[in-house]
């Protein structure tokens, strides 16, 4: 259960299936790039026991938010102010086991949100770049950096990548013979293994969605009810 703003930016499915891509064993270390209220790294916390999560949020409200819910869950999270690219140096003169983000969505230049901090939350004010750069420098090498992004900024993603890890990208699709609108992109920083390109995981079952319910498939509603994990890995491998 977690406390979010009532008019700004709220979570809905994205941190969920972003926590449940993460390899992540217990013992390790996470880094959260603009965790927001914490729901991402809350969710993997439920899944993934004695991980040491720390998250790193510019705006200070939803950082506050983060702290509240991961001491009302029982969660020992440290979670900072901060720019991600002004990180404090203490973290900067760390490195961690997975590095996960579920950056802005929206060009700068877009539509303002009404919210003044929905639309920070929303709209993109850093470069996708800079968020692949900073989470690559902070991980581990063998270790995992995982976004959740629109699939348009796919090759942006990979282009940040390039040279620097092998990548695994899972597209997600509302429905069947629908055209897959977001992507969890996962990377191991130094690895070597080839590009992986997955089949797409479906949402929704059936071709509308008729009346009230969340009508997720099987495989979904695992993920969205029951914690169950999101093995990229275990899908390249079949």
């Amino acid at each position: 259960m977690v406390w979010q703003p009532r008019a700004g930016y709220r979570a809905a499915t994205d941190p969920v299936f972003l926590a449940a891509s993460v390899p992540a064993r217990p013992g390790e270390r996470v880094l959260e790039l603009g965790c927001g209220v914490g729901v991402a790294s809350l969710c993997l916390s439920a899944r993934v026991s004695e991980i040491a999560l720390t998250g790193i949020e510019l705006q200070p409200d939803y950082a506050a938010l983060a702290r509240r819910n991961a001491a009302q869950n029982g969660v020992a999270m440290s979670v900072i102010d901060a720019d991600l690219t002004a990180l404090p140096e203490h973290v900067r003169n760390r490195n961690f086991d997975h590095v996960i983000a579920n950056p802005p969505f929206y060009a700068s230049d877009g539509p303002q949100a009404q919210d003044q901090g929905r639309d920070r939350a929303l709209r993109e004010q850093t470069p996708l770049a800079d968020w692949v750069d900073v989470a690559l420098r902070r991980c581990r090498d063998g270790g995992y950096v995982t976004f959740i992004h629109l699939t348009e900024r796919l090759p942006d993603l990979l282009a940040g990548f390039s040279g620097r890890a092998s990548c695994v990208v899972l597209p997600l699709a509302a429905r069947r013979q629908r055209p897959a609108r977001r992507v969890i992109v996962q990377a191991r920083k130094g690895g070597r293994a080839p590009f992986t390109l997955l089949a797409p995981l479906v949402i929704h079952q059936g071709d509308t969605h008729p009346g009230d319910g969340d009508h997720f498939t099987e495989a979904v509603r695992a993920v969205m009810r029951d914690n169950a994990a999101l093995d990229l890995a275990a899908m390249a491998r079949a």
